[in-house]
């Protein structure tokens, strides 16, 4: 990492040392709101943001985001999280409580198309993506220019389905040496084994190069061209043991028409997928998604 972006992270770390965020989801019932209002008012915290919605006020299910300013909330982390649990307790939460000094670690998993990394790569010079990129693993070298020199750590492990195992331990290894929070696959042309996907549960944050779920699996242009659409676009989800069936975060289209041969629909699709990929990773990283059953919930 070098010495600019890590004053941004420093600065970022320093403004918002006090600020946390809590995350819960529970059935529809009186009294939530009012619970956790009373909560952070007794540790002196201040609600800056707070988003909620309900399925259905009769027995659906109820989730809420809330972003608070508290004084010494480093030091009243702990004690914060042991009493919540009580509340949680009551209402059968679940429930994620955040600290917004504690920076994300990403890691990047891409293959030979570069341009969903190098938008991230953007992003984050810019201080709009606000994660810890902490290494970059490939199957291939096109990527290794770009984020060497970023003083990045680059990671080139040849992958293919016949030493996919081998090759995931080494990768699961990485994870756990740099301590990755987040991993981020731009455009990783490889298949993640059930090991992998158990290993980081909805912490793996996928783009998938067509509008889901029309044209799932190999040369979608091709086939979006032959049927002659008029709309073509880009899906980010996490990544599920079912093959691109994980819960959707982002989604993006453009219009196209008989003008547009393949290639031209490639490029279209390039922009789509890097603004929406993006976009994903902003939100998990902002806190702002939760995850029910086979969808996600994002403030």
């Amino acid at each position: 990492m070098n010495a600019y972006i890590k004053g941004q992270i420093e600065l970022f770390q320093k403004v918002n040392r006090n600020r946390g965020r809590l995350l819960v989801s529970c059935s529809d019932q009186p009294g939530i709101v009012s619970a956790i209002s009373q909560f952070l008012f007794s540790y002196q915290a201040n609600i800056i943001e707070s988003s909620q919605y309900s399925t259905n006020p009769e027995g659906g299910v109820f989730f809420i985001r809330i972003e608070f300013e508290c004084p010494g909330l480093k030091e009243k982390a702990k004690e914060m999280e042991e009493q919540f649990a009580a509340i949680a307790e009551t209402f059968s939460m679940d429930w994620k409580l955040t600290h917004v000094y504690h920076v994300k670690k990403a890691a990047i998993f891409v293959s030979k198309e570069l341009h969903c990394l190098l938008e991230l790569l953007w992003e984050w010079q810019s201080g709009d993506l606000m994660a810890d990129i902490a290494l970059v693993i490939s199957n291939h070298e096109e990527a290794r220019d770009a984020v060497e020199g970023l003083n990045i750590p680059f990671y080139y492990i040849p992958a293919n389905k016949d030493i996919r195992a081998e090759v995931e331990t080494k990768q699961l290894e990485l994870l756990k040496e740099y301590d990755i929070d987040l991993v981020i696959l731009a455009r990783y042309m490889q298949i993640l084994t059930p090991d992998f996907v158990a290993a980081n549960p909805n912490k793996i944050i996928n783009i998938h190069h067509s509008f889901l779920p029309a044209f799932v699996g190999a040369r979608p242009y091709e086939r979006a061209h032959a049927r002659g659409v008029k709309l073509i676009g880009a899906t980010s989800h996490y990544v599920t043991n079912d093959l691109d069936e994980g819960p959707i975060i982002e989604q993006d289209i453009a219009r196209v028409d008989h003008r547009n041969d393949v290639d031209n629909l490639k490029k279209i699709g390039r922009r789509i997928e890097r603004s929406v990929l993006a976009r994903a990773v902003k939100w998990h990283i902002e806190d702002r998604i939760i995850v029910h059953q086979n969808k996600t919930i994002v403030f």
